[in-house]
């Protein structure tokens, strides 16, 4: 067992006293950073609750199923995950019939997780497709970067963004995929440049990916050159929309996934089911954010965070 994976679970007594919940994400990503927030103020709200955030060393789904393996050992008694795989239900469905399972940000609708909190994916790439219609009335060529082709969260972003610029000259031809590394992430986009130079537009489907978007293309003077679709608040997107080099970005709210996602999973395990829909989803609406947005959106997050 990894550092990373024992960390969680050295709360000696204190863990024995109270009922451990979870949140397993796909990805050790500043953009976990809001949902952490979440989890601090949930935390005073559970003083009877042993409230927990892991990261992946890797993201990989091996290493995020030992996660929520150790996890169950230890004794959890809910977890809320980001499924790097939605398709990998044989270990998802375990891990549901050994503690109560929840998903969020990615979803795994097949299999027996409970509920999903976290955003429509698709309205997110819809919103994408607007930013795009804005930025490139006379059309383009778009490359999408992501971290898994797999995930629910990518594929329904993509499915957004093409129904969002059905019926224009926009096009997404292709997306590549660097497994979670962003050191591959910015040699996707340095590799598409010298490869692909009918390419007009960068959409980054993850929260690190349009920075690895934003050096790539900096490094080649080709910032301003190539319009930039963006997912997320990652400080180097905002500052690329602030300045005019990102179009724009659609962003979540990771803050409530965390904080209402583990008063959700409280009120489960006392037996409240109220809050869980008959569909099984809760959906926290995202946000297009423009130029003008950007300092008021960055003042509201560092509150949320008590910065």
């Amino acid at each position: 067992m990894t550092a990373a994976l024992v960390a969680g679970f050295a709360t000696g007594a204190h863990a024995e006293d109270k009922k451990q919940l979870a949140f397993v994400v796909n990805i050790a990503a500043d953009f976990w950073k809001a949902a952490e927030a979440g989890m601090k103020k949930a935390q005073g709200e559970l003083p009877d609750y042993d409230l927990v955030f892991k990261y992946p060393d890797q993201s990989t789904v091996a290493i995020q199923n030992q996660i929520m393996d150790d996890l169950v050992t230890a004794g959890v008694s809910a977890i809320m995950v980001s499924a790097i795989d939605p398709n990998a239900t044989d270990n998802l469905n375990k891990i549901a019939g050994q503690t109560a399972l929840f998903t969020t940000d990615s979803d795994a609708p097949q299999s027996k997780r409970i509920a999903y909190i976290g955003s429509s994916n698709v309205s997110l790439g819809q919103q994408a497709g607007e930013i795009a219609k804005a930025a490139m009335p006379n059309g383009g060529k778009c490359m999408g970067f992501v971290g898994h082709l797999d995930a629910a969260n990518y594929k329904e972003r993509a499915q957004g963004f093409n129904e969002g610029v059905k019926g224009t000259q926009i096009t997404l031809v292709d997306t590549r995929s660097d497994g979670g590394d962003q050191t591959v992430a910015k040699k996707n986009v340095e590799d598409v440049l010298v490869a692909n130079p009918d390419i007009t537009c960068m959409v980054g489907f993850y929260s690190y990916s349009t920075p690895a978007i934003y050096q790539a293309l900096s490094n080649a003077d080709k910032l301003g050159k190539i319009t930039v679709i963006a997912f997320d608040d990652d400080p180097i997107t905002l500052g690329g929309v602030k300045e005019g080099s990102v179009a724009g970005t659609v962003v979540q709210q990771p803050f409530q996934w965390a904080y209402q996602g583990f008063k959700l999973m409280a009120a489960y395990l006392k037996g409240d089911k109220s809050g869980i829909p008959a569909d099984g989803v809760i959906i926290v609406p995202g946000q297009i954010l423009h130029a003008a947005d950007i300092d008021a959106y960055v003042a509201n997050l560092k509150a949320m965070q008590g910065g």
